[in-house]
Parts: C-alpha cells; sequence; structure tokens
C-alpha cells in the first residue's frame, strides 16, 4: 500500500502545479483516501461535532453521557481519551483530532462497534489540515468563539473563518450559544434545525427554537438551574459551565430525549479530569484546570475568587512552538487582576527557549505591583507547584493552569510523562505527610 501511495503522489506531482498539487494531494487526496480505504464510515453512524474556544471537551463529555445515559452506544473523541462504547484510552496525540486516516478508522472502529454515534471535538487546527472533510456531520454545535490561534490563522477572522467550515458542511441541526457575540454568524449557515441555547432570560428570538437556563445558582460544590421547569445540578464549577451543560441538553433534546430524563442523567455526572478539577481539599483547596486561553483562564480565577476563600494562588505558563506568542502577557495580566500571588513557569516549551517564554509572560505585569501581590518564577513545574503548595494556607485555593489532565509535555529535548494532578498529589505527600 505505502508503494502505490508512493507511485500517486509522485504521478500527481508530475502532471500538477505544485500550488494545485500542495491542494489537491493535502485537501482532497488524503482524506477522501480515508473514506475509500474505510468505507466511508460517517454514512452508517450519527456524527455530532462540537467546536469553539474552550468548553468543547466538556461539552463532548456532558453530550456522551446524556446519549449513553438514554441507552444509545457512543463513541468519542476529545483532548482527553477516544472512547468507543465501554473501552477508552488517553489521547497522547497532542492534538484533539486524529490525522485524516485515523479519523476515518477511528469512525470504522466505531461503526464495526455498532456505536449509535460518535461525539467529537472539531478544533480549528483540524479543520486547517482538512481532518474534518468527508465525515458526514448530522449536528455541528459551537460553545463560545474567543481568541485563539491567532498567529496560525493569520488573525481572529480567519480563525472565524476556519471554525465556520464546519458549520458550512451539510448538518441537518446546528446547535449556537445565543450570548456569544458570533451567534448570528453561525446561525446564518444552512441547517434543517437550529436550536440557540442561552442564560439570558430576556433572550428571545422567534426565529429559532431556544432552551434557556433560568434561576442560576453558582457555587463551591457544583451549578444549580432551570429549564422549562425542570431542574438541573452538576458537580461542574462555574457560570461557564452553565453553557457547556446547555449545548450538550440542546444535543438530547434534538434526538429526542426528555428534559427529566437528561436533568437525571447530569445529576451523576462526574467532574471532568482537568477541568476545574479539585484535587486536594483540605488544609486549603487546588484545582487543576486547562485554562490555555487568556479568556479561559480569567473565568476559572472568577469563579475561584466567588469562593469564600483567603489568598489565591496561580501557577501558570504558556505553550511554545511559537502558538499565539500574544497570549503570554494576557495570562500575567489575567493573574494579577485575581491573585494574590503568579507563579510562572514552564508548559510545553517545544523548541523554545522556556526562559524566554516566562520573559515574554512576565512582561505583561504592571510596573507597579501592589505590596499584597506577589510574582515568583520558577521554571521547573514541579518545583513551581511544590512552592506554591507550601505558600498556602489555610481556606487559601490554589489554581494549576494550562495542562488540565494532559499526559505529556513536550520539550526541545522530546515528550515527557506529565500529568499536573499526579504533581500536586505527590508533592502536597512530600509536605504533610
Amino acid at each position: 500500500m505505502k508503494k502505490v501511495l508512493l507511485k500517486l503522489k509522485s504521478f500527481l506531482r508530475r502532471i500538477l502545479p505544485d500550488w494545485i498539487f500542495e491542494r489537491v494531494y493535502h485537501a482532497i487526496f488524503w482524506p477522501l483516501l480515508g473514506v475509500i480505504l474505510y468505507r466511508n464510515p460517517s454514512k452508517k453512524i450519527k456524527v455530532i461535532g462540537i467546536t469553539g474556544t474552550n468548553g468543547k471537551t466538556t461539552a463532548v463529555h456532558l453530550t456522551t453521557h446524556i446519549l449513553e445515559g438514554a441507552g444509545f452506544k457512543v463513541a468519542s473523541i476529545s483532548s482527553l481519551k477516544f472512547k468507543i462504547g465501554g473501552k477508552e484510552w488517553k489521547n497522547k496525540l497532542k492534538m484533539t483530532m486524529p490525522g485524516r486516516l485515523k479519523m476515518q478508522k477511528f469512525l470504522r472502529k466505531a461503526v464495526n462497534a455498532k456505536c449509535d454515534y460518535v461525539v467529537m471535538e472539531v478544533t480549528s487546527e483540524g479543520i486547517k489540515q482538512n481532518r474534518h472533510k468527508f465525515i458526514n456531520f448530522y449536528i455541528t454545535a459551537i460553545t463560545n468563539l474567543t481568541e485563539e490561534h491567532i498567529e496560525s490563522h493569520g488573525g481572529f477572522d480567519s480563525y472565524k473563518l476556519a471554525k465556520s467550515q464546519l458549520f458550512r458542511l451539510p448538518h441537518k441541526v446546528s446547535v449556537v450559544n445565543g450570548d456569544d457575540p458570533s451567534a448570528e454568524y453561525f446561525l446564518n449557515f444552512n441547517a434543517s434545525e437550529k436550536i440557540v441555547y442561552s442564560i439570558n432570560e430576556e433572550y428571545g428570538d422567534n426565529n429559532y427554537e431556544t432552551v434557556i437556563a433560568q434561576n442560576i445558582i453558582v457555587g463551591s460544590e457544583g451549578v444549580k438551574f432551570e429549564v422549562d421547569g425542570y431542574s438541573f445540578s452538576l458537580r461542574l464549577l462555574g457560570e461557564f459551565n452553565i453553557y457547556n451543560a446547555l449545548c450538550a441538553i440542546c444535543i438530547g433534546l434534538v434526538e429526542n430525549i426528555k428534559l427529566k430524563t437528561i436533568a437525571d442523567i447530569l445529576k451523576t455526572t462526574n467532574p471532568i479530569s482537568g477541568r476545574m478539577e479539585k484535587v486536594i481539599g483540605e488544609p486549603f483547596s487546588v484545582f487543576v484546570d486547562y485554562a490555555h486561553t487568556p479568556d479561559a483562564l480569567e473565568k476559572a480565577l472568577k469563579t475561584i475568587s466567588e469562593f469564600k476563600t483567603k489568598k489565591i494562588i496561580l501557577v501558570t505558563g504558556a505553550a511554545g512552538g511559537g502558538r499565539d506568542k500574544w497570549k503570554r502577557p494576557e495570562f500575567a495580566r489575567v493573574g494579577q487582576k485575581y491573585a494574590d500571588y503568579v507563579l510562572i513557569t514552564n508548559e510545553d516549551p517545544y523548541n523554545e527557549n522556556p526562559e524566554t517564554i516566562l520573559d515574554e509572560i512576565a512582561s505583561g505585569f504592571s510596573e507597579v505591583l501592589s505590596s499584597k501581590f506577589q510574582v515568583l518564577r520558577v521554571l521547573d513545574r514541579r518545583k513551581a507547584i511544590n512552592k506554591a503548595l507550601q505558600l498556602a494556607k489555610d481556606g487559601d485555593i490554589i489554581l494549576v493552569a494550562g495542562k488540565g489532565a494532559e499526559p505529556l509535555m513536550v520539550t526541545k529535548e522530546g515528550p515527557i510523562d506529565w500529568d499536573d494532578r499526579e504533581v500536586v498529589r505527590e508533592e502536597f505527600a512530600k509536605l504533610y505527610f
């Protein structure tokens, strides 16, 4: 097979101009080859694609949980894990969406396992690399749209355009966050059915079916709200997770699952790995969160700041590899707004100098620092976590942000096994046991 593909590649390169070859080979040939090799599996299963800047993983998890709770067999793809029915394995690709052939292979495995649905995260980078091509999507949903991958896409408008490619594909249902500034843009794409979700009780648009959360309570143990008189209670933290839950609720309603059933299922949802996950509860609290954009970090810190707490200690870094360098000083700005201590540290430097990344983060701190605010620079992430644990007193909260439950840290020397949650537990045990 490999020899045949190489010969075909050579033939195409000979007969096509370079710019056409690059477009045909990457955007058409490889995705189409996957469809042919694996016999167009997405034609035989309902594929639900969830995109957005933040919240995709949580929305995929909740949607999967609802569908399974209603008796369906589900496969899913997220930045955390791959799942086919009862079988799960970690996503160690350092990319959310598998490559074009691997994607079709996964879909074929889901079909062969007799799954009813595949629920997947659809990323702008995956779209840019044509991993979504020739997949027949049944439902497309978007959580929100804030700045991310700006340098990679060449600007916010290009990033938005990449996200829109999912909605431009033929699909039956669009599910859109009505409170997001880009809502109308995504609602303009053709779909047989359009559902809008919101937490704004004033929201109303007769053109679309709406799902609105009311009587919202955001607490230190989770969130509560009502939809059409039915009470929802989830062990997930922050108002942003109400939006993620509403996205999943809409998808459940599309599949004719009753609201009461959905509410009962969501009450059994466990906290999601590395998403505002409480790792230590006493004598102080430690949360691990994936927050890898300034918007996500601000939402996580705002949530924590509303708890009854003494000090907030933030451990954060920024990814290397030339990824969105604009974000680095923004992390400092957000940290300074909410935290009492900010420890800037290594994250995933890839081939960049980690010290340079920390310099660029530090440039975002105000030149005039409050006497109550301290910045510590600890390059070694394990040592930074240990230092945060030493600084914490009874009733304080530590947020370790940026990696969540990612199983690897990527350095110039290559990937190393890593899990912020395990490192927190190990360093806590050294200090307190």
